[in-house]
């Protein structure tokens, strides 16, 4: 069922607090962060913060749309959810979602947001250790299902992400003659970005091709630069109806569609499942997502003039890339390396900030506002893409 045109949603606000590397917010709790960032969406839509109505948010956040209802002062909590999607997955799918309740009149005005202080709690994503590092191993009952299905990997060595990742990565560079320089020129295009972007925990540190290959290998093929940033940090975005979008301050950004999922017995993706045909496992896992996404919209790869793909290791980037349609399967490190296609130009989680992709939707709405501090020439379409490698979501959002 398609929404009528007056409630077809729209992204009219923006907020973002500093980002810093990990351990680098010591004046402010990953709540008050959380809640600064909503302000800053509400204030940069021109709404006031008693008119929100809604929130959402994915992977886990810790802070919880009551509480941040009620100390944000909103005058009613009408909408509330949280993405399943895993980790990097949901951010798309958040924003999805707080789309379909505004079309649905379950909400009004919904602000989309992610707390991310790792600093102050735990590395994402690192396994957990027994208190001090010291203890000895023992038996223990799992506390949730994802560690249950780890407690079948982790004694073989499968600790964290980069490990998981790097046998996808390099099953995809034995099946097609993807190498690390083809991964390298992902890395050194968001640092490039990141150097014009002052908001970038990587700005004036720039670094070349050369560099990246002397760095430290992480988990092969991974090296040091391949790996995203571990950031302390929130940002929101503010979800309403076109509607109620002419009230805003700024131009909106349409949502032109969304979809998310996973294949079939996928469940966590490769990073536990590797029991999966070949085809599958050495891709992103995100074709079924790509498929829907193109087939909701009146446009196709060749039109989009941005993208913005989930960066968190720059080899998954490549396989995204194929998924969506880009280029040929197999072929995702000649054409990043090509720089066809305007990617990641905030600087992305490999150099602005690892803000599990929120703020590649951001960057995506400052590109159609023109706004962008890489901003690309007359940019009316714009494609964000959440993690690929586990169940993940996408939007395609377009210029007022």
């Amino acid at each position: 069922m398609v929404a009528p045109h007056n409630r077809r949603a729209c992204i009219v606000g923006i907020g973002e607090t500093r980002y810093t590397r990990w351990g680098g917010i010591t004046d402010a709790s990953e709540h008050q962060l959380a809640c600064e960032a909503i302000r800053t969406a509400v204030e940069d839509a021109g709404f006031e913060m008693r008119d929100v109505d809604g929130l959402g948010s994915f992977a886990a956040d810790r802070n919880e749309a009551p509480f941040l209802a009620a100390d944000l002062g909103l005058r009613e909590l009408r909408y509330a959810d949280m993405s399943w999607l895993p980790g990097g997955g949901g951010a798309c799918a958040a924003v999805a979602n707080a789309a379909l309740a505004v079309e649905a009149g379950a909400a009004d005005i919904a602000v989309v947001y992610r707390a991310l202080c790792q600093g102050q709690f735990h590395r994402f994503g690192r396994a957990s250790a027994e208190a001090g590092g010291a203890a000895a191993p023992r038996f223990r009952r799992a506390a949730s299902l994802l560690e249950a299905q780890m407690g079948f990997t982790l004694p073989f060595g499968m600790f964290n992400a980069p490990i998981a990742y790097a046998l996808v990565m390099r099953r995809h560079m034995h099946r097609y003659g993807t190498t690390s320089a083809h991964m390298g020129a992902v890395a050194v295009a968001s640092r490039e970005h990141a150097q014009r972007n002052p908001r970038a925990v990587m700005a004036g540190r720039p670094m070349t091709l050369d560099e990246h290959q002397r760095s430290r290998m992480v988990a092969d093929p991974f090296r040091l630069y391949d790996c995203c940033l571990e950031s302390d940090g929130a940002c929101a975005v503010v979800v309403t109806s076109a509607e109620r979008a002419r009230d805003a301050r700024p131009v909106p950004a349409r949502i032109l569609a969304h979809a998310q999922g996973a294949p079939a017995q996928y469940g966590y993706g490769p990073f536990l499942n590797a029991s999966m045909p070949d085809d599958l496992y050495a891709s992103g896992g995100t074709a079924g997502v790509a498929q829907r996404l193109w087939a909701a919209a009146p446009v196709g790869p060749g039109d989009i003039d941005v993208a913005q793909i989930y960066d968190h290791f720059s080899g998954l980037v490549l396989l995204a890339l194929e998924d969506f349609g880009f280029c040929e399967r197999g072929a995702g490190g000649p054409f990043a390396e090509s720089g066809a296609l305007p990617m990641n130009t905030h600087g992305g989680s490999l150099s602005e900030a690892y803000m599990h992709g929120l703020n590649h939707v951001i960057e995506a709405v400052r590109q159609l506002r023109g706004e962008s501090t890489c901003q690309v020439a007359e940019c009316e379409v714009a494609l964000v893409t959440s993690a690929a490698g586990v169940p993940s979501s996408a939007l395609l959002v377009g210029r007022g």
